[in-house]
């Protein structure tokens, strides 16, 4: 009744408010609105949600004597409802976080097109022995030994034999291995290879080393690089012939250039025509590794200035050297390449030649101001090219040699082929 409403205190309302249910508050404020003469004592969600419905279903309107109240009366109540409506989310929030440490839901994982989802090890009943593949791939990788043919291209006196050596530690240069060696400027390029076989710990690597005398000796330099474009297409062709033979062998001999050193002379300026002209057109059919050779003639200023010329030259020639950045796989492959590609081109010495340093023998040549230590990476960067070559991406530069380089020589030769068959079938 009007009476019993009006003796209703606000805190007694808005209990009664939420406790019943919403059709009874809803009714409850109905009839309490027709008899409005008296005080509006709703709680914020009568007075904001459920009171606009009524007065619309009723057909009603405030005078302006009660909307004031009303207002008066929903700014008194206001911040009460407030902290109360804030200390609800923090207890849900409380629950919300203590059903989540007891129930830990696992991060939703990506299955291949095809697949019913991914069986991880808790999963299974008992142990069955996946991993050991990894130990199979092991033996059989190293009963059988992989191949590695690496080229090494620049002018006379850049010291690429010596490289080579102090890469693989061992005498594995044409120069270093062929008795009575006459060095002479040749009058073309040619291209000649020699090939060891390396053993560490039990695993075998069959090195072929690529050497192109006479490359920029010559006054006039135009098209030198063709010898060098000829050389690595006849091995895609070679390789690919092997393929294609209906009887193929169970091991096709690799002998594709999986990467190309470029040295560059130390001159302190930029790339020089030649330099740029050659990997222009060589970065388009294998993996090129440019070189600063004999960086010991430069301070390190000089070091820092010319790297940063050659790679301004790179980029503006477009340019591709390895790694590029499309190929690479993930985060992790990109985190790794970014630093190498900010060290491109590693500034390198190669000797042969032991010192005592503090009681160890190292690498290094002997100035009368010190010895220069080979794989000290503050003296200069040749561990950071072993490293590349030989210790985190020589399987990546074999991949990228077969997937890219090679299956991009063989599209071109089977569309060559398809072509002339339908030319040859269109004359008849």
């Amino acid at each position: 009744t009007p009476s019993e409403s009006a003796s209703a205190s606000p805190a007694f309302a808005c209990r009664q408010s939420s406790r019943y249910p919403l059709i009874f508050t809803s009714l409850y404020c109905a009839q309490y609105v027709q008899n409005a003469q008296y005080e509006v004592d709703i709680s914020l969600h009568v007075s904001r949600i459920i009171l606009p419905c009524c007065l619309s279903h009723l057909s009603l309107s405030f005078s302006p004597a009660t909307a004031d109240t009303a207002q008066e009366l929903d700014s008194e109540l206001e911040p009460a409802i407030r902290m109360e409506e804030e200390r609800e989310v923090e207890l849900q929030v409380e629950e919300d976080s203590e059903a989540g440490r007891e129930t830990e839901i696992p991060p939703p994982q990506l299955a291949e097109p095809g697949t019913q989802g991914i069986i991880r090890g808790r999963d299974l009943f008992g142990y069955v022995g996946i991993e050991a593949v990894l130990d199979q791939m092991r033996r059989k990788t190293m009963k059988a030994g992989f191949e590695f043919n690496i080229m090494v291209v620049g002018q006379s006196g850049l010291g690429k034999s010596t490289l080579v050596n102090t890469l693989f530690k061992s005498k594995v240069s044409r120069k270093s291995c062929t008795p009575s060696y006459e060095e002479k400027i040749s009058r073309t390029v040619h291209l000649k290879s020699v090939s060891h076989i390396i053993e560490e710990k039990g695993v075998k690597m069959r090195l072929t080393v690529i050497d192109t005398p006479g490359f920029g000796d010559q006054i006039n330099n135009e098209n030198c690089w063709d010898p060098i474009v000829k050389y690595i297409n006849e091995q895609y062709e070679k390789y690919l012939t092997e393929e294609l033979h209906i009887t193929r062998k169970r091991r096709i001999p690799d002998t594709r250039v999986h990467c190309c050193v470029y040295f560059l002379p130390a001159t302190g300026h930029r790339l020089r025509p030649i330099d740029v002209e050659f990997m222009k057109r060589l970065g388009k059919i294998v993996s090129i590794v440019p070189v600063i050779a004999k960086a010991d003639t430069l301070t390190m200023d000089e070091r820092l200035d010319f790297k940063q010329r050659i790679r301004q030259d790179l980029q503006a020639s477009g340019i591709r050297v390895y790694p590029q950045k499309e190929y690479d796989e993930d985060v992790e492959d990109r985190i790794r390449n970014d630093k190498i590609r900010e060290n491109i081109p590693f500034a390198v010495v190669g000797t042969d030649k032991e010192h005592q340093v503090n009681g160890n023998k190292v690498l290094g040549r002997k100035t009368k101001w010190g010895i220069i230590e080979v794989e000290n990476v503050a003296h200069c960067e040749f561990a950071n090219l072993r490293d590349l070559l030989v210790r985190s991406h020589l399987q990546d530069l074999k991949d990228v040699t077969h997937y890219i380089h090679y299956e991009t020589y063989r599209v071109r030769r089977l569309n060559e082929s398809n072509a002339s068959v339908s030319g040859l079938s269109n004359g008849i």
